[in-house]
């Protein structure tokens, strides 16, 4: 029988850390040494000597380093997948004999911005409890602003937020663009249209969020910088509550697409805005140097792998 292991033991035997091998990764996904340090919540000259002591077991040159430049040779490029399958397959083993892939042994708690914790969590956390069925998940629906104070005080291991890019606090890890869309019902009149203006909205009763809203700031600068101005009639706290009123025939709705209807709804349609193009961007926040736990690391993981392509 074939050891399940033998990959690791070729590891050892060329004398090379695991660790090693995640700073190999870590500079190639953050195309920096200083990124990848700061990734890893280590310093640069120990990054630098950790990938030349791998270099050295290996026998030959894994990166090419310029001031302005870190790319892999040939060879790196080579070993990039056979690494990174190494350690996936590694710490699935670890979780599994630690008992996380089997009864319950911990919790991943994170701070989502509703929409999020409605349409985007759920898939990912199927996928995730399909091998790990032993995780538990506590979920803080919280809005943006509350979501990144839970991360920044430590009260969850990580959060789903599109906004804290620019807090020195914390590191954001961006998933995927969600653009602004008109929803309203299939018998109004700008139902028939498959895209729209910004300008084509004037006339209509308008319903939005409130200014104290963090999607409102995204959607106020925006259409700020191109100049375009919208005469709000109704404003409202939760975004849910626009989709209310717009059912209702009370108006039409500016919202993220993710806090619109995913599927084909009876009474609403969304249509895609132009001139210009405004976007949220969700992605993964974190404290500057926390630790997560293997079981929040995991998932973190294949929220980006899942998500980040998108």
């Amino acid at each position: 029988m074939k050891c399940k292991y033998r990959h690791y033991y070729s590891v050892m035997r060329i004398n090379a850390e695991l660790l090693d091998f995640r700073a190999f990764l870590s500079v190639l996904a953050c195309g920096s040494f200083h990124r990848a340090a700061q990734e890893l919540n280590i310093s640069q000259p120990a990054l630098s000597r950790r990938i030349k002591g791998l270099e050295r077991a290996l026998g030959t040159t894994l990166i090419e380093r310029s001031t302005r430049h870190v790319a892999p040779t040939a060879i790196g490029q080579q070993l990039r997948p056979l690494v990174a399958r190494l350690l996936d397959e590694f710490e699935d083993s670890v979780l599994s004999i630690g008992g996380l892939g089997g009864r319950y042994t911990g919790q991943v708690t994170i701070a989502s911005v509703p929409t999020a914790a409605f349409y985007f969590l759920p898939r990912v956390v199927r996928v995730f409890n399909q091998r790990f069925p032993g995780i538990r998940f506590r979920i803080l629906d919280l809005s943006a602003n509350e979501g990144l104070e839970a991360v920044a005080r430590g009260e969850v291991e990580f959060g789903i937020n599109f906004t804290g890019a620019t807090r020195p606090d914390l590191r954001f890890t961006p998933l995927l663009q969600d653009e602004f869309v008109l929803a309203c019902r299939r018998d109004h009149p700008l139902a028939k249209s498959r895209e729209l203006r910004w300008r084509d909205l004037g006339g209509y009763p308008l319903i939005g969020v409130s200014q104290a809203s963090a999607n409102r700031a995204v959607l106020d600068q925006a259409l700020g910088r191109a100049k375009v101005k919208l005469d709000w009639f109704y404003e409202v706290t939760h975004l849910s509550t626009s989709l209310g009123l717009v059912e209702a025939g009370l108006g039409i709705s500016v919202l993220p697409k993710l806090a619109t209807p995913q599927t084909e709804h009876p009474v609403i349609a969304t249509i895609k805005l132009k001139n210009p193009v405004v976007s949220r961007t969700i992605g993964v926040v974190e404290r500057h140097g926390a630790r997560l736990t293997p079981a929040a690391e995991r998932f973190r993981q294949l929220l980006i792998d899942e998500w980040g392509s998108k």
